[in-house]
């Protein structure tokens, strides 16, 4: 083979490993993000409190939208240029246990924080109180190792896809800014956020079969579980604005409970 064709081809099949790699980057600078978002002091009634800018944290839900896209075009790229391989879904799953897996624990610990800074014995809080948050990421892990030996997930997944669970998280720093149908409320409760966390990580392993949005043959009849969350998606959003993003989660769970994905080809996660 031409040694310029053979370069051309060699760089072609690293395209989708790029991509991985960008989501996997918009990953670690998110968490950057999470970690750096300066604290201050204020005093209130004459008591102190350590204030969060939030700022960073909506700078960190934009990069997991960013690395949600890149997961999808990689993905998309393999199997358009036919390049799929063990080594591209190893490093897929590596890529999305930190974007889709650490940095929604990290945010939702900060919610947690921010939640017991509300509490008068906010200073007697203990880490532990945070910790569960932790169990996201945990689970996330869990999840895309039992992804990567089931054979079952073809054209559907057994269970949530971390994506999925990923850019939930990621819009719950934008509804506390925009407060959209005073959701904000909800997400400074405590028992609420745990409540969260324990879906979520039983969702992400639970044996339910779940709907990828890979359309393959555009008929209705094979078809429209998708197109109706397309369509749900495209009259949420002026009406809804962030909070589309659980109403989505929440029609996309109860659409694969109501009408459960059949057989499959193989896709990412």
């Amino acid at each position: 083979m031409d040694h310029g064709l053979w370069t051309m081809d060699y760089k072609m099949k690293q395209l989708s490993n790029v991509l991985t790699l960008g989501n996997l980057f918009c990953g670690a600078i998110a968490i950057i993000f999470i970690l750096h978002a300066p604290q201050y002091i204020a005093e209130f009634n004459g008591t102190e409190y350590t204030v969060t800018n939030p700022e960073p944290i909506y700078w960190a839900s934009a990069l997991v939208v960013l690395a949600g896209i890149m997961d999808f075009f990689d993905g998309f790229v393999a199997r358009w240029l036919c390049i799929q391989s063990p080594m591209g879904k190893e490093l897929d799953s590596l890529a999305d246990v930190v974007s889709f897996g650490v940095v929604p624990g990290m945010i939702i610990f900060r919610l947690l924080r921010s939640a017991y800074m509300q509490m008068p014995d906010v200073f007697d809080v203990s880490y532990l109180n945070l910790a569960p948050a932790l169990l996201v990421p945990c689970f996330a892990a869990y999840r895309l190792a039992k992804f990567n030996l089931d054979t079952r997930q073809t054209d559907f997944f057994i269970g949530v896809p971390t994506p999925a669970v990923g850019l939930l998280v990621a819009s719950f720093p934008l509804i506390m800014l925009y407060n959209p149908f005073n959701l904000a409320h909800w997400l400074q409760n405590i028992w609420v956020l745990y409540v969260i966390i324990v879906l979520l990580c039983y969702l992400m392993v639970a044996e339910i079969p779940m709907i990828s949005m890979k359309f393959k043959s555009f008929r209705l009849a094979q078809d429209w579980p998708r197109l109706l969350l397309v369509v749900l998606l495209l009259i949420g959003i002026p009406v809804l604005k962030y909070a589309v993003v659980p109403f989505l989660f929440v029609c996309y769970v109860i659409i694969s409970l109501i009408a459960p994905p059949g057989k499959a080809t193989a896709i990412n996660n």
